[in-house]
Parts: C-alpha cells; sequence; structure tokens
C-alpha cells in the first residue's frame, strides 16, 4: 500500500532548518534557560501551526461534539498563561479573558469565525506571553511560590513554586499541539515538525 506524504510546514525532510525561528534558542542553559527555552518553543508552534490562515479556519471545529478550533485554543491559552503568570504567581486581581462561572467554556465558544475576534485573541495571547516572559525573566528565583488551596494549577492544594508552574505551562502547550497538529492537518493538510 503506497503512503502519501502530505504539505510540509517547514522542511522537505523533516530535518532542522534555518527557517525554523526555533532552532537556533540558547542551549546547555541552567534551569530557567531551559524551561524558559522550551515554553518560546511550544509558543512559537502555536504561532507557525495558526499561520497563514482566516478566520474561518481559525475557528473550525474539529469533530462533533468537540468546541476546539485553532483559535480556541489560542483563547485557552492566553486564559491559562494569565491564569498562572499573572494571577496565580504575581498575585494580580484581574479579570478572566474569556470564562466565567457562567460559562467555563467561554474561550472555545466565543472563538467565532470574525477576523476581528481572531485579531483580538492574538493581541491577547501576546500580552499575556509578554507579561509571563517578563516575570519570569525578573523573578528572583524559581523558588519563589504562591498559594494554590483550591488546586487549579495541579497543586495538590497548597503552594506551587514558578519552577513548577513553569513545568505545568510547558506541558499544557505540549498537551495542545498534538491537538494544533490535527486540526491544521484537517483543514489543508499541512504537517511539520
Amino acid at each position: 500500500m503506497a503512503t502519501t506524504r502530505r504539505a510540509d510546514m517547514f522542511t522537505a525532510d523533516g530535518k532542522p532548518s534555518d527557517d525554523d525561528p526555533r532552532e537556533h534558542g540558547p542551549t546547555l542553559g541552567d534551569e530557567r534557560a531551559t524551561l524558559a527555552e522550551s515554553l518560546r518553543c511550544a509558543r512559537l508552534t502555536l504561532e507557525m501551526k495558526c499561520a497563514g490562515l482566516d478566520a474561518e479556519a481559525m475557528a473550525r471545529r474539529s469533530v462533533e461534539p468537540s468546541t476546539m478550533s485553532l483559535l480556541g485554543l489560542v483563547r485557552h491559552l492566553a486564559e491559562v498563561e494569565r491564569a498562572t503568570f499573572r494571577v496565580l504567581m504575581a498575585g494580580q486581581d484581574v479579570p478572566k479573558l474569556y470564562c466565567s462561572d457562567t460559562n467555563r467554556d467561554g474561550d472555545f465558544d466565543g472563538a467565532v469565525p470574525d477576523p476581528q475576534v481572531v485579531a483580538e485573541a492574538w493581541e491577547a495571547w501576546r500580552a499575556e506571553v509578554d507579561f509571563s516572559t517578563r516575570f519570569v525573566a525578573e523573578a528572583p528565583s524559581l523558588d519563589i511560590t504562591a498559594d494554590d488551596p483550591l488546586n487549579l494549577h495541579g497543586s495538590g492544594g497548597g503552594s506551587m513554586s514558578l519552577r513548577e508552574a513553569l513545568v505545568g505551562m510547558v506541558w499544557e502547550y505540549g498537551r495542545h499541539m498534538g491537538h494544533v497538529d490535527l486540526l491544521r492537518e484537517r483543514i489543508d493538510g499541512r504537517v511539520g515538525q
């Protein structure tokens, strides 16, 4: 049975490329640099997988009954970045971006095929990523802690270090990059490293 090679996003042979911005980050760094670089690459992967898509493609749902879409994932990850770094670690009292007590899935439910909604989602995500990046870079140590009594961030219901928050965020992106791969492939057949 013959197999068909699908359209690749980055390289024809699947090997590292100078065109892939994830390939040339810091290496052999300390713990903070390693975690920050892993998260930077995961974030870049999200942007790269969504590149070149219009609002309709960004909002296209996976399969019923799922409400998952690339746009929903951008909104979801903006919400998670905000909850983890602004609210939990920095202690800021800011509202959620999309979700509420009455609509826990507002990040996905509100992901509609409107160019303005897409632009606002990317703007919110980038703002949260910028905050998170600065917060991590300026933190005196990865040992700083925040209290997570309701176990909203995987602390087990207690204190959580910045180190644990970073590992959790890398895991969150990693978990969703498989979804992103499948959603993008469904839209136009493109796959990528």
